[in-house]
């Protein structure tokens, strides 16, 4: 089996050129929102998300050309969100991935356009998969659900921002994670899935990898706001506890969440048993979700 390095180097790869064809040149009119949407779809970051995408695929069938744009679609919408977080109105951040926000380079209106436009360019790029009616509205509707106000990105968003300042809670910090974060990286497991014609059984397992990578990813990441670097981040550290966010470590302390973490990816993996060694890689992604320093 190929090194992970190399796996996450030609998954990475497969999901750039996919984004690239998928989005308007800069050359295209309008030039300045073409500009600004790829100047953040292209400013680095892992792509874990389609790559979960393309290896939960993987986990099923051999074919996974139609999961490399369903991924794109959440890499897209992935990158709205950061532009509109990283706004004034909401995180106010000047860096993102070691590179000066997008309102900073655009200024703050053309930034809420590009964020729109990637929304709505991910469900227009869904819309085009060549891909079975009914999978094609199963993906709509688990990348929409995911990204909404009901147990979504956005609803976590919401209440994040008016959890600022309270007393952390174990049971709001919940509420807000599994939303915020876990909702979008769970749809990039299922949509996999989705593309690959999983099974009940298989969406199962799924499913249950994708809550528990969820879950793990966020409290590394809230981890990481304390313990590492602006540097190594590629964005402010220490916005957090600044602002009063309820993260992790603030509620359980930072050797509970380490704790925390690697049970996360433990049921992670038990999760991936009934779907044996095809689902390996999406071990070894749970691994390195828990191990990284970035």
């Amino acid at each position: 089996m190929t090194p992970l390095k190399e796996y996450l180097a030609a998954g990475q790869a497969s999901v750039e050129a996919a984004l690239d064809r998928l989005t308007p040149p800069a050359s295209e009119h309008p030039t300045t929102i073409h500009s600004a949407m790829r100047y953040s779809l292209f400013a680095g970051g892992k792509r874990i998300r389609p790559v979960l995408c393309i290896a939960s695929a993987a986990a099923i069938a051999d074919d996974v050309s139609v999961a490399v744009d369903a991924g794109c679609s959440l890499e897209m919408i992935h990158t709205y969100s950061l532009i509109h977080d990283d706004l004034p109105a909401l995180d106010n951040d000047d860096f993102r991935r070691g590179k000066p926000t997008c309102h900073k380079v655009y200024g703050d209106a053309m930034a809420i356009l590009a964020g729109d436009s990637l929304l709505t360019l991910a469900f227009q790029t869904l819309s085009k998969l060549v891909i079975a009616p009914t999978q094609a509205v199963a993906l709509i509707n688990e990348l929409s659900t995911a990204s909404g106000t009901v147990d979504g990105m956005i609803g976590g968003q919401v209440t994040d921002i008016e959890g600022e300042r309270q007393t952390p809670t174990a049971e709001l910090l919940d509420r807000i994670h599994r939303a915020k974060t876990g909702a979008l990286l769970r749809a990039s497991v299922r949509m996999g899935g989705i593309c690959a014609g999983a099974n009940d059984a298989e969406m199962s397992a799924l499913s249950s990898y994708g809550e528990h990578v969820g879950l793990a990813f966020q409290i590394v990441d809230d981890i990481l706001d304390v313990e590492e670097s602006s540097e190594a981040l590629g964005k402010t550290a220490g916005k957090d506890a600044a602002q009063g966010k309820i993260t992790f470590p603030a509620v359980y302390g930072l050797d509970e969440s380490r704790r925390m973490a690697e049970e996360e990816r433990l049921l992670a993996h038990a999760a991936l048993e009934p779907l044996g060694s095809r689902a390996e890689r999406l071990g070894q992604i749970a691994d390195l979700i828990v191990q990284r320093k970035s």
